[in-house]
């Protein structure tokens, strides 16, 4: 029986208006994280880590059932159902960590927010794929299709760089990870883009012709990434890696660490192949810069 916490976007909005109140009352000099390298805890308290619900917080699950105990390590998993509380909270403190997203995705949220989040370790990679009910293969998606991609910059980037990749759109050269429908610069098949929110693309599979949704997702949503996907992203060199995220400070923190020795340890690099087959990707290692 699963003891994990379920966070919506309603049970930490105050928090989240505050943080955003915080960022534009800035005079320019930032919030200092000064006081959070000193603030580590003791070694012993709880460690909290924020997951979306799959395969983070089942991955996180794993460990704090069969792994943690015999390593010292008192974990908590919250699940949070959205891309930006995670982030709020484990800024605010209110958790100690989060594990839900990609380098990129962190970077962008710092540079947006104001926030001050490190990543400490790869993970797992959730290849982003091409999934429809209406047609069953790439070829058969019509001219004029509509295709559904996330709205948040980065992965709405990696969406459309997954169509250029399969030859349905040329984009403009140097867009990389900041690229938009508007950076669309041959269109062939003359699809349209529909940008949502990524939580809510598997649900809206049914309202558009196609659409690219991100790993963690289309698992929830029923479909399985390595055979439901028209096409899907390639692991060998990927940057999306999803990412062990913490405070800035908080980096040596000894429960921090025993974390990352168990999630990039041989056991739960076992569990996601098992579990997985093909859907989550291990990655371990130290994250990109």
């Amino acid at each position: 029986m699963r003891s994990t916490t379920k966070i919506t976007a309603a049970a930490l909005v105050t928090g989240a208006l505050a943080l955003g109140l915080s960022a534009c009352g800035s005079s320019g000099s930032g919030t200092s994280s000064k006081d959070d390298g000193k603030a580590a805890k003791d070694a012993s308290a709880p460690l909290v880590v924020a997951a979306s619900p799959t395969p983070h917080a089942q991955i996180l699950d794993y460990v704090r059932d069969h792994l943690a105990k015999s390593a010292g390590l008192d974990l908590q998993v919250k699940e949070f159902s959205d891309y930006v509380l995670p982030d709020t909270a484990t800024e605010q403190g209110q958790v100690d960590a989060n594990f839900f997203q990609h380098q990129p995705y962190l970077d962008d949220f710092n540079k947006k927010n104001g926030t001050h989040l490190v990543s400490v370790a790869d993970v797992e990679l959730e290849p982003l794929g091409l999934y429809s009910h209406k047609v069953t293969a790439l070829s058969a998606l019509k001219d004029g299709a509509t295709v559904a991609v996330p709205n948040d910059t980065t992965n709405e980037a990696r969406a459309l760089d997954l169509l250029a990749a399969n030859g349905l759109i040329t984009l403009k050269p140097g867009t990389g990870q900041t690229a938009t429908p508007a950076d669309v610069t041959a269109n062939t098949r003359h699809l349209k883009f529909k940008e949502l929110e990524a939580a809510q693309l598997p649900r809206s599979l049914g309202d558009v012709d196609a659409g690219v949704i991100n790993g963690n997702y289309a698992i929830e949503g029923g479909l399985n990434p390595a055979k439901d996907a028209l096409v899907i992203e390639k692991a060998q060199g990927n940057p999306y890696a999803n990412i062990l995220v913490v405070k800035q400070g908080r980096e040596s923190d000894p429960r921090v660490q025993k974390l990352v020795r168990l999630l990039n340890s041989p056991q739960v690099e076992q569990y996601i192949k098992d579990t997985f087959k093909g859907a989550v990707i291990p990655a371990f290692g130290t994250p990109a810069a």
